[in-house]
């Protein structure tokens, strides 16, 4: 259930009441009986740690780049070491 924040124009008396989403807001103090008004309060987020989750959770080890800074620019492919080229087929005299 969320928790409001409310003002009351009359007395000036700022309080809180939880209140499903489909209820409608409150309309009277319930101290003096005076209109109030919903306020907007900050969202209760926290953020805790060092980054996202790419670089926090994301793979184990102590390497913080992520696999698009691994990637080549430009969608381009690797060029294959020496060691990965297959063998030319031979030529064929004719």
């Amino acid at each position: 259930m969320p928790l409001y924040e409310y003002l009351c124009n009359s007395c000036g008396r700022t309080f809180e009441a939880f209140q499903n989403f489909g209820e409608a807001p409150l309309a009277i103090c319930d101290r003096c009986g005076g209109a109030v008004k919903r306020l907007i309060s900050a969202p209760a987020v926290q953020f805790k740690g060092s980054g996202w989750y790419v670089s926090d959770y994301g793979r184990s080890g102590s390497s913080s780049k992520t696999p698009e800074a691994e990637k080549p620019a430009g969608g381009a492919k690797e060029a294959p070491s020496s060691g990965d080229v297959p063998p030319a087929p031979p030529k064929k005299d004719s």
